[in-house]
């Protein structure tokens, strides 16, 4: 495979479709001849692609132009700024010609393709780190003349709406008219470029418009069209296109865990024609905004049990038109919905907003996945089209009228792309919800028809590759060291016979990598100085020289003896001075083991669920899993309304009723406070705890784990190990961009954990990759220390250090000065005080006072722990001059 295939999938950690894809469009350009066509040279081509790719009939443009057809979330915008990568790397090309079919598309382009943005297309690609391309635009292009005669890469990014309005009444488009600083329309100056590239964004939407005949008159070089619906409706008639060469079906998409799985709910034995169309409508609000709020729930539960950042959902309702966008408006505004606790997050997208109003919306949208972000609810009219590219849209409400199939194919675009990036095994945090109670059955019906998005697709092309994956290994120092001390040592050892046989590198690595795993079984030692011992050095020699020559058939075994004499001289003499003795240490619970938790105030900011009428009915479209958010009728009224969680949380083993009563009934309290905060009474609070129950004592079962203590009457420790052997670290990551000058400041701070740090001499390895970049002046300060004899950043199997009943603490750094021993944590300045932090601290604390009691009595040095903030990491600063301020002590 091309090189720089393997390599920009690797940077930009692209997804299968998007790699093949790109081995594609390697294919493609390898095979014709990119330049100027004619009519003969445009079937020579096209005949040269069907050769390969038979699925492409015709370009359907006055210049080779493909299709990928991939579905929507798996990524295309990351795609194209894989093939503007590629065709850079591969071929020198550098003007590129992005076209968007709408303002939202257009804005999204834009930022996508700015540097320094959350999304941006070219993060890791470093050629363009220093030298990122220019990015011109349908308002900027005339202010940019002065980089037309640059060496840059330069992509123009426009949107096809503007210009289908601008050349109404035959008109020009406004790029076609001249400018006098480079004596030609800019649209001219593009048409004479050798190079140009066409890139479409959702294609489909260039195949009727009037503005599109302007694309054959900028004859590019090729064309390379991105859609997820590959096909123009005409009429009743579906028409596909002829020059789709990659298709990537939404149900695959599905299947392979890329997007969310789509739902429709709906009313258990819900009859729609009891309803009148205002009612059903309200109906379908108020179940609306009890999905929402009970997803909300269960989307925190995920975050907290699994320490990521807490996702904000929101609403998507479809309105018919403005005026009807306009009354439901009113309706989320008023009292008399949910209290009016919605009317103020809720904001209406039309295409009859202008000037400062639509400019205000456009910055809201963008900031829906912000959960500091006040909305939940977006009414939008007719607007279930392309670009609305966000991770938190959970519930769908269409109001306005449609088919299913509509239904089906557009709805579930809007809201498909994931949070986190892939599924979680958690099924409200995967899920998409459309709220249909009156199209349930049809929904459910295109669904299961066989031509079904959900259901099937065509393969056009090739399968899909399996792709491995690829580690970058750094070796530890000492093994370096070791195999050139020895090379050069034993370059040429003479046999008893007289007879001299060269000694290689890969002999000495050999013998080098047996004697670090027979060094394993030495661990138990009190520390790595024993191994000096002329005993152990002996059995070391020996075991190695037996079970090497059994291996190598070495028909020189007196040369072999020497070459493992040298190896394990070197190999115990290195380990000593240039590795770090940690030692392992088990510490058991002598006696009775008190347990419980903390008290602590209930996190319920974003509980506001609601009360429900009747069961609500959710079904899976593509895998027909069903769920029903229903009351828990097995159960009694609870006299007390606080029961209704004791009961649910009493079923958890870690909890006990006896030894935490106080505590369920004060944390349920404070729950119970919340909902009769909001709730007009006791009768709905009621309904809320009876319906949700599990999902609110999951929340409080979450919060009260981080807070959880255990303690014994006395504890056991024993030293299983006095140290631990160095092994390789595989990153995965690529060191393609070359490894980074750790000194060296990072500007865009986003890209540090993606970066592999290099140029230490202190440092045990001699790569190492960082979190921020206060761990990258960190080790700045190790470096210029004079104290610091050595220091690395560990990995798990270095530390068995539990600061709860299940959960280890993984150190930032480990640093040896010529006095003592210290862990170092670097983190942010607001979360030195965070519950869980600070019971990490307090569990290295102990570890540090047995792992000091068992150095010292064996020669050693103390161990100490260091916990600094972030913002006080600075490169003038000492170890010493740290532990003054931040030693941690229990």
């Amino acid at each position: 495979m091309n090189k720089h295939v393997n390599s920009i999938s690797a940077r930009l950690s692209l997804r299968k479709p998007q790699k093949e894809s790109l081995k594609i469009l390697s294919d493609i350009v390898d095979i014709i001849e990119l330049g100027r066509y004619d009519n003969q040279a445009l079937v020579d081509e096209l005949e040269k692609i069907k050769s390969l790719y038979p699925s492409v009939t015709d370009f359907e443009r006055e210049f080779p132009s493909i299709c990928f057809a991939l579905a929507t979330g798996v990524g295309k915008t990351r795609l194209m700024g894989a093939f503007i990568s590629y065709l850079f790397l591969s071929k020198g090309i550098k003007n590129f010609f992005v076209l968007a079919p709408n303002l939202t598309i257009y804005n999204k382009l834009i930022q996508d393709f700015t540097p320094n943005t959350k999304k941006y297309v070219f993060k890791g690609i470093t050629e363009f780190a220093s030298f990122p391309p220019v990015v011109i635009t349908g308002e900027t292009y005339e202010d940019e003349t002065g980089s037309l005669f640059s060496d840059e890469v330069r992509i123009n990014i426009f949107n096809i709406s503007k210009i289908n309005s601008e050349v109404r009444g035959g008109k020009a488009p406004r790029i076609k008219r001249l400018s006098e600083y480079i004596g030609e329309s800019y649209f001219e100056y593009l048409a004479s470029l050798p190079d140009l590239v066409l890139l479409m964004d959702e294609s489909h939407r260039y195949r009727a418009s009037a503005g599109v005949k302007v694309l054959n008159e900028l004859k590019p070089i090729l064309g390379l069209e991105l859609t997820a619906t590959p096909q123009v409706e005409s009429g009743t008639r579906t028409i596909p296109f002829n020059n789709v060469i990659y298709s990537y079906p939404l149900h695959k998409a599905m299947e392979d865990g890329f997007v969310k799985e789509p739902a429709v709910a709906t009313r258990e034995n819900f009859n729609s024609s009891q309803y009148s169309e205002e009612q059903l409508e309200r109906l379908k609000l108020d179940d609306g905004i009890l999905v929402h709020e009970e997803t909300k729930v269960e989307l925190e539960v995920y975050a907290r049990q699994n320490h990521l950042p807490i996702v904000k959902p929101f609403v998507l309702i479809v309105a018919q038109d403005t005026t009807h966008a306009g009354k439901l408006m009113d309706i989320i505004q008023s009292e008399s919905f949910f209290e009016g606790r919605y009317r103020n997050k809720v904001i209406t997208v039309h295409s009859n907003q202008s000037g400062q109003e639509k400019d205000e919306t456009i910055q809201e949208l963008m900031q829906l996945e912000n959960p500091a972000s006040e909305t939940e609810i977006v009414i939008h009219v007719n607007m279930l089209k392309e670009g609305w590219d966000v991770t938190n849209l959970y519930t769908i409400i269409p109001l306005r009228a449609a088919n299913s199939k509509t239904l089906v194919e557009q709805s579930i675009g809007r809201g498909l792309r994931l949070p986190y990036g892939k599924r979680t095994g958690v099924e409200a945090v995967d899920r998409l919800t459309i709220i249909a109670h009156d199209r349930f059955q049809e929904i459910v019906d295109e669904a299961n028809n066989p031509n079904s998005i959900i259901r099937s697709g065509v393969y056009i092309g090739k399968d899909i590759a399996k792709e491995q994956k690829q580690a970058v290994t750094s070796v530890p120092k000492i093994e370096q060291s070791i195999v050139q001390q020895v090379q050069a040592q034993v370059s040429a050892i003479p046999t008893s016979t007289g007879e001299s046989k060269q000694v290689q590198t890969e002999d000495v690595k050999s013998v080098y990598e047996l004697a670090q795993r027979k060094l394993q079984a030495y661990e138990h030692l009190p520390s790595s100085k024993y191994l000096a011992t002329g005993d152990v050095k002996r059995q070391l020699v020996e075991e190695i020289r037996t079970e090497y020559l059994v291996n190598q058939l070495d028909l020189f075994p007196e040369q072999t003896t020497a070459l493992v004499e040298q190896v394990v001289e070197a190999l115990v003499e290195k380990t000593i001075q240039h590795s770090i003795d940690i030692p392992r240490i088990v510490v058991q619970p002598v006696g009775e083991l008190t347990w419980g938790y903390h008290p602590f105030s209930l996190e319920t900011s974003s509980v506001n669920l609601q009360p429900v009428a009747e069961h609500i009915l959710i079904q899976h479209l593509r895998t027909h899993t069903r769920e029903i958010l229903q009351r828990n009728n097995t159960q009694a009224n609870e006299e007390r309304l606080e029961d209704y969680l004791i009961s649910s949380l009493i079923d958890y083993p870690d909890i006990s009723y006896d030894d935490h009563a106080e505590l369920l009934y004060n944390l349920s309290n404070q729950m119970v406070k919340h909902l009769q905060s909001y709730l007009p009474d006791d009768n709905a609070v009621r309904n809320v705890l009876q319906y949700n129950q599990r999902r609110l004592a999951e929340l409080i079962h979450t919060q009260m784990k981080e807070h959880y203590y255990e303690t014994a009457a006395a504890y056991e420790v024993h030293v299983s190990k006095g140290f631990t052997t160095f092994k390789p670290v595989s990153y995965t990551t690529l060191l393609n961009e070359g490894v980074r000058p750790f000194r060296q400041p990072v500007e865009d701070k986003s890209r540090i954990r993606s970066m592999v740090f290099g140029g230490f001499i202190k440092c045990l390895y001699p790569e190492q990759k960082f979190d921020s970049d206060s761990e990258r002046q960190f080790a700045v300060i190790c470096e210029n220390d004079p104290n610091v004899d050595k220091w690395f950043k560990p990995l798990a199997e270095h530390f068995k250090i539990y600061y709860n009943q299940s959960n280890a603490y993984e150190p930032d750094f480990v640093v040896e000065t010529k006095t003592n021993k210290f862990i170092c944590e670097i983190k942010k300045e607001k979360e030195m005080e965070d519950s869980v932090v600070q019971a990490k601290a307090r569990a290295v604390v102990e570890w540090c006072t047995y792992a000091s009691k068992h150095e010292l009595e064996h020669g050693g040095k103390e161990w100490s722990y260091l916990l600094i903030p972030h913002s006080n990491v600075q490169e003038n600063m000492t170890i010493e001059g740290l532990k003054s301020r931040y030693l941690f002590r229990a």
